[in-house]
């Protein structure tokens, strides 16, 4: 995929002060998902991500960006001066400088918070961090990419998130529950493709089987629609 703009990466011995990422956006808004829904919440979207997902919304984040110090980036985020961080993509696990940002965000001070496909290796995250892991379903095209090793290294802080296109995605998330004992290890989040499916019907699935899972809409997306940086 010649279009993937894989970042300035520090090595993974790199210092603070080497280390460099390639930041598609820096931005404020409300966090529109998972736990801290609602909240004014400092996005920091990494570019580049190994994933094609068929109903991608931030496909802009693919490849471009500019590069930016670890410094940088944190003086941005200190300038909205908000108390909540999360840092999203693209896939922000595909550059290993996210791992020192993730560190000096907790250390200063920030509630952060990690959106990752979970195609790639979440073990080296801060576990300051709350991880946000997106289990891929088959109508997302990519869920033979779901790393599964991922799940040991997940608490009761973190969460995953199944993106819904149809039943067949529903029916697929509901067999998870049950194999991994989900429900017991992390908080579950059930949310329907926008505009795909009828949030409405995905409700009346969860309630009709008494799901232990918590349904969500995309919050940014009622508020503003697909504008970038919102």
């Amino acid at each position: 995929m010649k279009d993937i703009n894989y970042p300035i990466s520090a090595e993974p011995s790199a210092t603070r002060g080497s280390a460099k990422l390639r930041i598609t956006e820096i931005f404020l808004s409300l966090q529109g998902e998972a736990r801290d829904v609602g909240w004014p919440t400092v996005f920091v979207r990494l570019t580049g991500c190994p994933l094609r997902c068929h109903y991608c919304d931030t496909a802009y984040a693919f490849s471009g960006g500019s590069a930016m110090s670890l410094d940088e980036v944190l003086s941005k985020v200190a300038d909205y001066a908000v108390s909540h961080v999360t840092v999203t993509g693209g896939e922000p696990l595909a550059q290993r400088s996210v791992l020192p940002l993730l560190v000096a965000l907790c250390d200063a001070g920030y509630t952060v918070s990690l959106e990752t496909s979970g195609a790639l290796d979440v073990s080296a995250v801060d576990p300051r961090v709350v991880k946000v892991v997106d289990l891929k379903c088959p109508d997302s095209g990519e869920s033979g990419k779901n790393r599964l090793e991922n799940l040991q290294h997940l608490g009761t802080r973190d969460q995953i998130k199944f993106v819904i296109s149809g039943r067949k995605d529903y029916e697929w998330a509901c067999t998870q529950l049950k194999a991994f004992d989900l429900v017991t290890r992390v908080e579950v989040l059930f949310s329907p493709v926008h505009d795909q499916l009828e949030p409405t019907m995905l409700a009346e699935w969860i309630l009709e089987d008494r799901l232990p899972v918590r349904f969500q809409i995309q919050l940014h997306k009622y508020l503003w629609g697909e504008a970038a940086g919102r």
